[in-house]
């Protein structure tokens, strides 16, 4: 299997496509991007990427929209709130880089800026996972607050993290506050999941085109009316992307017809097919988009960036 000859910092390709998409003719530096997608120049923007079944493309989703975000100006962190920590072996962080965790920072044992790794992708950090995150719900039941251990941390978190040495290009960009938070969940509504919830302004839902996801669906929209009445009142369904879609089945399209049906503008245009790139790049440590940015998967994350942006637009020029 020959690995593409992409870097992990020519994201040109990408910035030309993502600019193009949103109706830009050239892309902007970074520099002067600074602020276009964020809806508040007080907080970033905290989206929730979950979904209790395992297997639908969260962690896909996450670190590809991420390095979309980033690709396009935007400085980003993504919270890898899973103990398999698939988000942070996908952005090529290995074991050894992990010294300080998302386990730490919701026991209380670390500032979350303290966590933060860069990665491989200029605007586009991340706090990591380990196995450790299983027993964290044990540690954390007589704990109190425990529902708002994330949520705290990030209150408490400089928005332009944690200074460290770097070079002058890349200061460019650590001088900006992050805009967008994205936190991976794992595939259960367990307490680290009402944890992001709890912590997020909204929650975005892949969802696999298959019969079971549909069941799944339903659970997971009744526990974001349980957090949103208890725990967090401005939590609200960001969208919901269709994921592994197989044009050449017909159950994909019957699933995607029903899910519009009773979502309808909640749901993305933009579908996420099945593509072998997408399942390859992560045993690369790199995003897809970065991988490959020619296949057909990544083609469909800038697409999806370039929706998701167009719909964080209309939600700050409503809150206005």
């Amino acid at each position: 299997m020959d690995q593409p000859d992409n870097t992990a910092r020519d994201n040109r390709p990408i910035d030309k496509a993502l600019s193009a998409a949103v109706g830009n003719e050239t892309p902007r530096p970074a520099s002067t991007t600074s602020g276009l997608l964020a809806p508040s120049t007080d907080r970033p923007r905290i989206l929730v990427v979950a979904n209790q079944k395992g297997g639908v493309g969260k962690t896909t989703t996450a670190i590809n929209l991420g390095t979309a975000l980033a690709a396009v100006g935007e400085r980003v962190l993504i919270v890898d709130l899973d103990p398999q920590g698939n988000a942070s072996t996908g952005l090529g962080i290995g074991r050894a880089e992990r010294k300080v965790s998302a386990y730490d920072v919701l026991i209380g044992a670390a500032l979350i800026e303290d966590a933060v790794v860069p990665t491989q992708v200029p605007g586009l950090d991340i706090v990591p996972s380990t196995m450790d995150l299983l027993g964290a719900e044990l540690e954390l039941a007589s704990v109190p607050r425990r529902s708002h251990r994330l949520r705290d941390a990030l209150a408490r978190m400089p928005r332009h993290g944690k200074k460290r040495e770097i070079s002058e290009a890349e200061a460019q960009i650590t001088m900006r506050p992050y805009s967008y938070l994205l936190i991976d969940c794992p595939p259960s509504l367990n307490l680290l999941t009402i944890n992001a919830m709890t912590a997020a302004d909204a929650i975005l839902v892949p969802l696999q085109c298959e019969f079971f996801a549909l069941e799944g669906l339903s659970q997971l929209l009744r526990t974001v009316e349980r957090v949103k009445t208890s725990l967090n009142p401005r939590l609200e369904i960001q969208g919901i992307v269709l994921t592994m879609f197989d044009q050449r089945n017909k159950l994909s399209d019957q699933v995607a017809t029903d899910v519009r049906t009773h979502l309808g503008d909640k749901v993305y245009r933009t579908v996420i097919p099945r593509n072998v790139r997408i399942s390859e790049a992560p045993s690369y440590g790199k995003p897809a988009l970065v991988y490959d940015h020619r296949c057909a998967g990544s083609k469909a994350y800038m697409k999806l960036a370039a929706e998701m942006i167009q719909r964080e637009r209309a939600i700050r020029r409503s809150a206005a």
